[in-house]
């Protein structure tokens, strides 16, 4: 069981985070701002993602944003380290008894698209995790056909754990659901 004072030490809820294209900050109520909604409710943003059978609007975003109060997942906002834009999120929803944590990321301003601010998110974000003594292993997972987030984790370093096939249902044809993982080096 995880002490308190562990318990203090998690990944938590302030999180703030330089990369050398992007600034990684914990999300706040304020982010919550039409051009976010246009993201989620973007069917070229969220082609892969579940979000996609969702209609999202400030109320919804914000049951969303209150779902991380009091837990150790964590909810950030990607920015553009030259000026303070805003461009995608990244959650992560830990397991701090099994000490995992599964991680997601978006890009939503499709303009800074293909030009390395994602894997510059990504790789800032999986490092400071796994440099972390409460985590032992990092996951995410894909729709087979997400071609550009399956080379952001093979370029981190995830290997391929798992295939789920035919999991999710994409554009109407059963696809496969990949798995991958990273562990912290001992």
């Amino acid at each position: 069981m995880i002490g308190k004072a562990d318990k203090e030490n998690m990944v938590g809820t302030n999180i703030y985070l330089r990369g050398e294209k992007v600034l990684i900050r914990s999300f706040t109520q304020n982010d919550i701002k039409d051009s976010y909604i246009a993201w989620l409710n973007d069917p070229s943003v969220v082609r892969f993602s579940n979000q996609r059978f969702e209609k999202h609007d400030h109320e919804k975003c914000n049951r969303y944003f209150d779902s991380f109060s009091g837990t150790e997942n964590f909810f950030t906002s990607i920015r553009l380290l030259s000026n303070d834009q805003p461009i995608g999120t990244m959650t992560g929803y830990v397991s701090p008894y099994h000490r995992t944590v599964d991680v997601g990321i978006l890009i939503g301003d499709k303009s800074i698209w293909g030009r390395g601010y994602g894997q510059d998110a990504w790789d800032t974000m999986i490092t400071w995790l796994l440099q972390r003594k409460d985590i032992r292993k990092l996951t995410a997972g894909t729709s087979a056909g997400n071609q550009g987030m399956i080379k952001l984790m093979n370029r981190s370093g995830m290997g391929l754990e798992c295939r789920r096939k035919e999991q999710e249902i994409v554009n109407g044809t059963p696809t496969d659901i990949l798995y991958f993982a990273k562990f912290q080096k001992a």
